[in-house]
């Protein structure tokens, strides 16, 4: 049995997998990442599990 999806806007998506915003509004255009419709203020939904999960940069 899949685990069932983590639906997030592409912001939260950009800040969980270090991908930028417009990578991955180019790669929902592109059919690569599915996209789950919109939310509340028009931001694209996605689903973390098909992102790769990145360990946040260090400021220096």
């Amino acid at each position: 049995m899949n685990p069932p999806p983590v639906i997030v806007d592409i912001y939260a998506a950009a800040h969980h997998s270090s991908i930028k915003p417009g990578t991955l509004r180019q790669r929902l255009r592109r059919g690569t990442l599915t996209h789950h419709g919109y939310d509340h203020d028009g931001r694209a939904l996605v689903d973390l599990r098909e992102l790769p999960a990145q360990p946040p940069r260090n400021a220096t």
